[in-house]
């Protein structure tokens, strides 16, 4: 099942991921439009500042999303049965008229991917943009630090032994 990943190498924190998914997931699909919609469209991936060098201060950043996983906490976690996961699809979906705000999906979340919307007492999180053939956050990602692959294809990138993946996903 593909996945999106992010190389926090290439990530620079720019938040275009974040800008693309709150349009996406706007009532009008536009960026201008989007800025004037109430409730104010929500973002369901997260930009973060990382350090991974220990206690050397090197900042990276890594965009964040549902990492859809294989055995999800916050499916057992909802009291209102608002969030599934798809036995086929490996998608975790979420259904925001069953949720009841009770935040304990947000709270078992190991990834903190499970957010809050702004205006409102209801929890989201990333559906991949099952609409579209590629998530927004991973069209809008400048530098091809966001791809939608496979977990092997990943890993061969970082590898360095596939380089087509990168230009695939500029």
């Amino acid at each position: 099942m593909k996945e999106i990943f992010c190389n926090i190498d290439r990530c620079l924190a720019c938040k275009s991921c974040e800008i693309a998914c709150a349009i996406a997931h706007s009532q009008s699909g536009e960026l201008i439009k989007a800025l004037q919609e109430v409730p104010s469209p929500n973002h369901h991936v997260t930009v973060l500042k990382v350090d991974d060098k220990g206690g050397k201060v090197r900042l990276r950043s890594v965009a964040l999303q549902c990492r859809q996983c294989s055995e999800p906490a916050c499916v057992d976690a909802c009291i209102a049965g608002g969030i599934v996961k798809d036995e086929i699809t490996g998608i975790v979906r979420f259904d925001r008229d069953r949720c009841v705000g009770c935040w304990s999906c947000t709270m078992v979340c190991p990834f903190g991917a499970v957010i809050r919307e702004q205006d409102s007492k209801i929890a989201v999180k990333c559906d991949r943009c099952e609409d579209r053939e590629q998530p927004a956050c991973v069209e809008a990602c400048p530098t091809g630090a966001l791809v939608f692959c496979e977990p092997e294809e990943f890993e061969a990138l970082l590898a360095g032994s596939s380089s087509a993946i990168w230009e695939e996903s500029k």
